[in-house]
């Protein structure tokens, strides 16, 4: 993180890039950036916007429902012996389009996109921390239903599970910014957004949770980061056996799936967590997609939002 502050000491506006495990950090200044490595997050990008102009098919290869079941099952073991209260279990899914990684990056639709060096491509809706000001800002989203479904907003926020999970999550974060701010304060609870999923529209949960920094933030932004990551929205709570639980029990490296990407304007920071995500292994793309587990979790529920949860915002 020695990159980040140096940078962010001299005021000097850059992107960054961190792994879910913080073990891979990609650090560039915006005046010399890569010429492969395309964002959007919140007014700034780097590109010029596109329609798709041409026709494309998208397929998943759906996860096997027992191996699924089996991980769960894991899960639930876990937070039956208080080890979790609740963890975000991932997946990777194969799947097949005429698409390349650059164009589903410039046609997808999404608030924080980044395309890297034709290795992985992120549209996210999910914002990780601002920074304007001293004012630290988190967004935690977690909740999703199909926007079709009869009176899906009151059932969203009526249910139970995705109230208590919901709860956990915020008072995560709010943890987490009291460790690095003060005056910690859940400024909005449990709203709504609505995106774009393929051929449908999802509804999601968000909570606004805000803290004052220190004036002298930015000569200390890489600790700030170090000290919040991974983000909790993706891992769960208590987050440091958590994070152990989710490495024993999924069966594959997350990589940068579900770390940040960011960037530092010379004053302020904005940043997303990097879901929708779409990553190239040996000339095959996988899809890496997952939800919240509680003690209250329906498998098929679960699996359905997992499969919900793969598709192109075009």
């Amino acid at each position: 993180m020695d990159k980040i502050t140096k940078l962010a000491k001299r005021r000097e506006p850059f992107l960054f890039i961190i792994s879910y495990d913080k073990s891979k950090k990609i650090v560039e200044p915006l005046k010399n950036m890569s010429r492969d490595i395309f964002f959007k997050i919140d007014r700034y990008r780097n590109y010029k916007s596109e329609t798709i102009d041409k026709s494309f098919f998208f397929k998943k290869s759906i996860i096997d429902f027992n191996l699924y079941r089996e991980s769960l099952n894991r899960v639930l073991e876990e937070i039956k012996s208080g080890n979790t209260y609740l963890l975000n279990l991932t997946f990777k899914t194969p799947i097949d389009t005429n698409l390349s990684l650059f164009e589903i990056f410039r046609y997808s639709k999404a608030k924080y996109k980044l395309y890297f060096k034709d290795k992985f491509v992120c549209f996210s809706p999910e914002k990780f921390i601002e920074i304007e000001g001293n004012i630290i800002s988190t967004y935690p989203m977690k909740g999703t239903i199909d926007a079709d479904i009869f009176n899906a907003i009151e059932k969203i926020l009526s249910n139970k599970k995705e109230m208590a999970e919901h709860i956990m999550i915020v008072d995560l974060m709010r943890n987490d910014l009291s460790m690095v701010g003060n005056n910690v304060r859940v400024e909005r609870f449990r709203y709504i957004d609505k995106i774009k999923a393929g051929d449908k529209e999802l509804l999601q949960v968000s909570s606004k949770i805000t803290a004052k920094l220190p004036s002298d933030w930015r000569e200390n932004l890489g600790d700030i980061l170090d000290r919040i990551l991974p983000a909790g929205s993706i891992t769960g709570t208590p987050k440091k056996s958590t994070v152990n639980i989710i490495d024993r029990v999924e069966n594959y490296n997350r990589g940068f799936y579900t770390g940040v990407f960011g960037i530092f304007d010379g004053d302020n920071l904005y940043s997303a967590v990097m879901i929708r995500f779409i990553e190239k292994e040996s000339n095959r793309l996988y899809y890496k997609s997952g939800g919240g587990i509680t003690i209250d979790s329906s498998l098929q529920s679960e699996y359905n939002e997992l499969i919900d949860k793969i598709y192109l915002p075009i």
